[in-house]
């Protein structure tokens, strides 16, 4: 089943429309967000592979419970989607097959938030108050400590960017499709999931080849 419509704008080109969601896969993006982003600053490798690491988790988690908001597919068993621990193995082909379902317009969404992201000067303010307040919503202090790593790891570390960028765009379409969804349940009309302008495709550097597959590049 087909959650969302598709509306032709003539100045914003395919918008995406989603229909009421479920209360329980409303609650799987909530989930989502809680990544365990550190809250100390260290200058050595161990913490850039620790970032990088969960970039890329909490981006195939969030393309997964895209596809799943999409076909309004609630799910049973998800302690394996939910285990912190690097991925892996089956679990990494489980989540990644799930983000595979993805259709083109969602994970369009998700494409035009992350090359925007990209290409703004502000990308680093942008992207990591969002990952670490939606992590640690009930602790101030932890989700102050994790935006000021982040940002910094963002700021001194270029080849970061498109993986930071990329867990913060999967994360913020799955947050907005639920508020369209929302809008559409009270008033009934369509609502299109808010994204920014889609930008220029992103250089090279810092492109890892789990990006090319989750957002299909090749």
């Amino acid at each position: 089943m087909q959650a969302y419509q598709l509306r032709e704008d003539p100045h914003l080109g395919c918008r995406v429309c989603p229909l009421p969601v479920r209360p329980e896969l409303a609650d799987l993006v909530t989930r989502s967000h809680r990544t365990a982003w550190p809250t100390w600053l260290d200058r050595g490798p161990r913490m850039l592979r620790d970032v990088l690491e969960l970039c890329r988790l909490r981006t195939a988690r969030g393309l997964a419970v895209l596809s799943w908001l999409a076909a309004d597919q609630p799910q049973d068993e998800l302690d394996w989607f939910w285990a912190s621990r690097r991925l892996t193995g089956p679990r990494q082909e489980r989540m990644y097959a799930a983000a595979a379902d993805v259709p083109d317009p969602v994970l369009a969404l998700v494409l035009a938030n992350w090359t925007w992201a990209l290409g703004s000067l502000h990308g680093g303010r942008i992207t990591a108050p969002y990952l670490a307040g939606a992590a640690y919503p009930s602790d101030g202090f932890q989700a102050a400590d994790a935006t000021m790593t982040l940002y910094q790891t963002y700021d001194r570390h270029p080849e970061t960017r498109p993986a930071i960028t990329a867990a913060w765009a999967a994360a913020r379409v799955g947050a907005d499709w639920c508020q369209a969804a929302a809008l559409r349940a009270r008033y009934g009309t369509q609502t299109p999931v808010f994204t920014y302008p889609r930008g220029a495709p992103p250089p090279p550097l810092g492109v890892r080849p789990w990006m090319q597959r989750l957002f299909r590049l090749d």
